[in-house]
């Protein structure tokens, strides 16, 4: 097989001859259809342009529909037109060459070694400095008044946007016509052109004013049958339509020696449906419509934007084999696998060669047909021939089977697909799954595999793709695997972990207090694929307890060694240095034995790096790592039902004295505000570096009303909560929220601002008509001093949503920026790539860095951004005496 590596693109324009020389016909007039419905010859939807009905034989190539490649007409226009895409390029030829000789306006020894420099530098292929040095050029050659060749006086050229031209003469402005226009550029020398940055065999100035225009083939713009009997024509049809019925008349016109005011006219119009019909957004052009008012669209629009040639149908689009629906979860599933409906299963299907050894299990499927799962849709013959299962003798289709048919499968478990979530944001927006065809009618996922597709299940939307050859499946099942990508290429950590649920579960089921029967030992092993016998019981009297310690460390490799502190130390009462911990906040396992500490969001949650799983994946491999996810944390889903984990109003309850405290808190707080609105009014507060004295009271107030209350109402209510409650549980060990939202749950939400600053606007001189004008107090600027459990007042409820309006109103903004900003980078590093020798280079060559990201490292199998961990290589090898 000959192959070929493509060298250049080069783009040009083309020049009226090429035009002619591609058109197979001149279309000369604007009917499109004649009585009979049937094409007119010369006009726009003429037959030689290409056969688009079925069946159709094209008369210039013979082929039919499916073959014509479809061939371009031409209209041959009565006057030259500006091409509105070049308006800018043919400003700066008449800028920069002389209005009467047409040579480029600097001297000729200076041109002689512009020229030869320019030879040299693109030889040498320094293609930015030659860039550089066209700008420069072009400056010099705009700058001069008179010509140096031939002595003629230049005039200032003024472009009127998008393609009228005036030369400012002694006399005043004058228009230059199209044609005036055309002569100058034709008189500009090939070296001329070069120096000026264009290609003189490829892009002559003067073709950027037209005389010919290419009329693109039917297959191009197809005209639709509406349900009416009515034929549709494209807009392109109707465009050309319009140039051609002014192009005739203004053609009668100059052969009729019309008034010179009535060419004028017909030509503007001219100029304007040739600009539309190439671009129809132009800037100072009304755009050009439909009599019902609908914008038509030029080639332009066809291709730029989102829903364009390129964004819409070539880097992004519909494709075949392929399923869309709700997502809910299913932590049964390994994390590899991907729950299909069955009626999903039964329309996508996977091409199974037929060999001798797998021809009776084909025979079984094509005999269950499309209608029974696991059955076929298809058939393909060696020759290329479909047959369709639906309509024919099924029985003797399989009989037929022999090795080199083709037989098109419903999904079965065990195949792999690519699963996705969009917007896809990162590579892991993408992964590969393999299939479990399940009941219902939504895609099931295992809960852990969230974060990387930022899913949740409150009504996402996620797609599935079918890989239809060998090696497209190889490629998905080696490098596309959910396994793989646990640990993220954005920080070298795990991705994928334990989230809300897990941790809560984990963090209850390592705890010291909790024992568990044999029956819950059972129970909890139950849920997982163990086969091995149980473990030794912790405690043999009164009865026989095994400790949730145990439990995980059935799981863990048998010379796996770790340490580290827990989520719940960041406490510092609960912090522990060494192994002889009280607290269990240090989790120690030696030899693959759970010895203490508790399992919260630092040992097995999601963006923790250097938790347990990062480990095994590192030491063990991903496989290791896999079966540990898919085991345990099932076993904490398990715990979390067995326990009954859950919150309620009265976790948050606090006793009076509690109330009575925070009340007095307050109270202070309230009088220091007072105090300093006191000093502002009377002019002894003194004003912040750079800030105004009513910015500075703002500040203060705020920094007294939110944090400050919040972290002294924190320490009143801490004491009253035990460590056992339901909502410490969560918000210490990680799995939701924090401690400030139990405060503002259990005692007070404090003050609400609206970027950064307390709530102002609103009535005149106050936020609300329930307060004074002027009033600078807590309340009436937002402060709201009841928690949720004791109800909020209609005023603070008010204040409280104004506030939490905002975060809103910033998601939905940041959102459209950050895609923005991420389509713009993508664009601008789309190109760089890491060569052979290890360099990131550009496009040209260029070298961006000497070697990848200045340290060669991966980022993804880097120890968190570590190239080597040290640390850990010495725990392994020396064990735990340092």
């Amino acid at each position: 097989m000959i192959t070929y590596r493509i060298k250049e693109i080069k783009f040009g324009i083309l020049s009226p001859d090429e035009i002619r020389k591609m058109s197979v016909t001149n279309i000369v007039t604007s009917d499109v259809y004649d009585n009979d419905g049937a094409p007119v010859d010369g006009g726009v939807m003429d037959k030689r342009l290409g056969a688009i009905e079925p069946r159709e034989v094209c008369p210039i190539c013979g082929n039919t529909r499916d073959e014509c490649p479809g061939h371009f007409g031409h209209i041959e226009l009565a006057k030259p037109v500006i091409h509105v895409g070049f308006a800018k390029h043919i400003h700066m030829y008449l800028k920069t060459t002389c209005r009467v000789c047409g040579r480029i306006k600097l001297p000729e020894p200076e041109r002689q070694l512009y020229l030869k420099l320019l030879n040299d530098l693109e030889e040498l292929k320094l293609t930015y400095l030659a860039r550089r040095l066209r700008e420069y050029i072009r400056r010099r050659a705009a700058a001069q008044q008179t010509c140096p060749h031939c002595g003629a006086k230049q005039y200032k050229i003024k472009l009127d946007k998008p393609h009228t031209f005036y030369e400012m003469r002694d006399e005043g402005l004058v228009k230059l016509t199209p044609s005036e226009i055309r002569s100058r550029l034709e008189r500009i020398p090939d070296d001329d052109v070069r120096l000026l940055g264009g290609d003189p065999k490829e892009a002559r100035p003067e073709w950027m004013v037209l005389t010919v225009l290419p009329v693109p083939p039917r297959a191009v713009r197809p005209s639709i049958l509406l349900e009416t009997g009515i034929r549709s024509e494209d807009d392109l049809t109707h465009k050309l339509v319009d140039i051609i019925r002014v192009n005739n008349r203004l053609r009668e016109h100059v052969e009729t020696g019309a008034p010179n005011a009535l060419i004028e006219d017909e030509w503007e119009l001219l100029q304007y449906h040739v600009t539309t019909y190439f671009d129809n957004e132009v800037p100072g052009l009304p755009q050009a419509k439909h009599r019902t008012g609908k914008t038509l669209k030029g080639l332009a629009q066809r291709l730029k934007g989102k829903e364009g040639r390129f964004r819409g149908n070539l880097r992004g689009k519909r494709v075949d084999f392929s399923a869309r629906t709700v997502i809910s979860p299913d932590p049964n599933l390994s994390i590899n696998e991907v729950g299909v409906p069955e009626v999903v299963a039964k329309v996508l299907t996977v091409p199974e060669k037929v060999t001798q050894w797998n021809i009776e299990e084909m025979r079984k499927l094509v005999l269950n047909g499309p209608d029974k799962w696991p059955g076929a849709n298809y058939v393909i013959k060696p020759d290329g021939r479909k047959i369709s299962l639906k309509f024919v003798d099924r029985k003797a289709v399989a009989e037929s089977l022999a090795p080199g048919y083709i037989v098109e499968r419903h999904l079965m478990d065990g195949d792999i697909v690519l699963f996705n979530r969009q917007p896809s944001l990162h590579r892991i927006s993408v992964m590969a799954h393999v299939v479990r065809v399940l009941p219902y009618k939504t895609f099931r996922l295992n809960l852990l595999v969230c974060p990387p597709y930022n899913a949740d299940f409150d009504g996402d939307e996620m797609n599935l793709h079918v890989p239809q050859s060998e090696e497209a499946r190889a490629e998905a099942r080696i490098l596309m695997l959910v396994e793989k990508h646990i640990l993220t290429p954005r920080y070298g950590g795990p991705i994928i972990g334990g989230l809300q649920d897990y941790i809560s579960g984990a963090f209850l089921l390592t705890n010291k207090s909790t024992l568990l029967t044999k029956e819950e030992l059972i129970d909890l092993l139950g849920v997982t694929s163990y086969k091995g016998s149980l473990p030794e019981p912790a405690i043999y009297k009164p009865a026989e307890y095994w400790t949730g310690k145990q439990v995980i460390s059935v799981f863990l490799p048998k010379d796996f060694n770790y340490k580290r502190n827990a989520k719940i130390a960041s406490a510092s009462a609960l912090r522990c240095i060494d192994e002889d911990c009280p607290h269990d906040s240090i989790v120690i396992i030696k030899k693959g034995l759970m010895l203490e500490g508790v399992l919260d969001k630092a040992g097995i949650g999601r963006e923790e790096p250097e938790n347990i799983v990062h480990w095994l994946i590192k030491e063990y491999g991903e496989d290791v790592a896999r079966r540990f996810m898919d085991e345990v944390y099932k076993i904490f889903i398990r715990f979390s039902e067995m326990y009954g984990f859950t919150m309620s109003y009265s976790n948050l309850l606090l006793p009076g004295e509690a109330r009575e405290v925070i009340r007095n808190i307050i109270e202070n707080k309230k009088k220091e505000v007072e105090k300093l609105i006191e000093d502002y009014r009377a002019g002894r507060l003194q004003p912040k570096p750079g800030k105004t004295v009513e910015e500075t009271l703002e500040d203060e107030i705020i920094d007294l009303l939110s944090k400050k209350l919040l972290d002294e109402v924190a320490d009143v209510i801490t004491p009253h909560f035990a460590l056992s409650n339901p909502v410490v549980v969560m918000a210490r060990t990680g799995s939701r929220g924090n401690p400030i939202n139990l405060t503002q749950m259990a005692a007070l939400l404090g003050q609400q601002t609206v970027r950064g600053k307390r709530l102002t606007r609103g009535y005149l001189e106050r936020s609300l008509p329930h307060f004074k004008p002027g009033d600078l107090g807590p309340e009436a600027r937002g402060f709201v001093s009841r928690g949720f459990v004791d109800g909020l007042s209609p005023i603070e409820m008010f204040f409280h949503a104004a506030g939490g309006r905002e975060g809103l109103i910033d998601t939905a903004v940041r959102t459209s920026q950050s895609g923005y900003m991420q389509r713009r980078l993508i664009n601008a590093l789309q190109d760089i790539r890491v060569d052979l020798d290890g360099s990131v280079r550009s496009a040209t060559g260029e070298i961006i860095q000497f070697i990848y990201g200045e340290d060669g490292v991966d980022p993804t199998r880097s120890d968190h951004g570590k190239a080597v961990n040290i640390d850990r290589i010495i725990q392994r090898v020396v064990g735990w005496r340092l």
